[in-house]
């Protein structure tokens, strides 16, 4: 059995059809047929239900499908890292989202920069499910997200948890008052939800935030990214609930409030390959814990 046998089964199972598989695979369809056909027999019991539209997997189909997945992510993953591990220049691609820009993210850049000056790092804005692709296909080699994603290649280290705040118009009655406010006060406020897509996102722990206490807000407007959402509020367009590092930003147009309300917090999540523990990552790690530890921000400490 051999790694493109493995390709071909994933193909057609996905597409469960032995034309659009080709097609996908570049290949004409007898020979994938054939290559399907021996990987049946080496495993001695059939794969797939023939006969039927669309093609259906077998019990034994199925068991190995899973597998066959998980066998070709490993190698791909093995394959990015020795492709990092055996390139001359030292090179450390990062992925993040754009709101934990406003956090201690850039100090950790400039120090990591500052003391491993001989490490070329580079930067990409992305999503924690782009990150998650990019990481399998090794176009990162970390990413800095908010969301959990289960994935068997993918390690994730939650760095911290970060409390969430209320954004309201300058001259808003929650802003004059200037207390804390329960999420129950604002329910039927506008919110204004990001990012749009790709989900799941930071969107979805507000959601849960508000769904946990058995509510449910009326009226919801999602956008692209968090300045939007800010801009929006500023108009008086409607309220946010934004990362607490945000406050720092300082627009005389918008007041940020704390919420009344125990564990609505969104976790800082950095997202390594799952056989990957080089020494540019524990240093990386390292100097995060150092950072916390200087700026006295509560963590739970891990180890690659």
């Amino acid at each position: 059995m051999e790694l493109r046998h493995l390709r071909y089964f994933v193909a057609v199972a996905e597409e469960r059809n032995f034309t659009r598989a080709s097609e996908r695979l570049f290949i004409a369809q007898p020979p994938l047929s054939r290559q399907i056909q021996q990987l049946e027999e080496e495993l001695g019991t059939p794969l797939f239900q023939r006969g039927t539209r669309p093609l259906k997997l077998t019990e034994a189909g199925r068991f190995f499908y899973g597998h066959a997945r998980d066998m070709l992510a490993r190698a791909q993953d093995v394959q990015a890292m020795t492709r990092r591990i055996g390139k001359i220049e030292r090179k450390l691609s990062l992925g993040f989202v754009p709101s934990t820009l406003y956090g201690i993210l850039p100090k950790i850049i400039r120090r990591f920069r500052s003391e491993y000056s001989h490490i070329e790092l580079t930067l990409h804005e992305m999503a924690t499910v782009e990150q998650n692709q990019a990481l399998k296909e090794g176009r990162i080699d970390v990413g800095f997200g908010r969301v959990r994603i289960d994935d068997a290649n993918v390690r994730r280290i939650v760095l911290r948890e970060e409390v969430m705040m209320l954004a309201v118009p300058f001259e808003h009655p929650l802003g004059l008052a200037g207390k804390p406010v329960r999420l129950q006060q604002i329910v039927h406020e506008p919110l204004i939800l990001f990012p749009r897509a790709p989900r799941p996102s930071f969107a979805d722990q507000v959601l849960a935030a508000f769904r946990d206490r058995g509510l449910e807000p009326a009226n919801m407007q999602e956008v692209r990214e968090l300045q939007i959402a800010l801009g929006l509020v500023a108009a008086g367009a409607g309220l946010s609930i934004v990362p607490k590092s945000v406050h720092g930003m300082q627009r005389t147009d918008v007041t940020y409030l704390p919420l009344d309300e125990r564990g609505v917090t969104s976790p800082i999540v950095m997202a390594i390959r799952m056989l990957d523990d080089s020494q540019d990552l524990r240093n990386l790690l390292t100097l995060i814990y150092e950072i916390y530890d200087d700026e006295g921000i509560p963590y739970v400490r891990e180890t690659l």
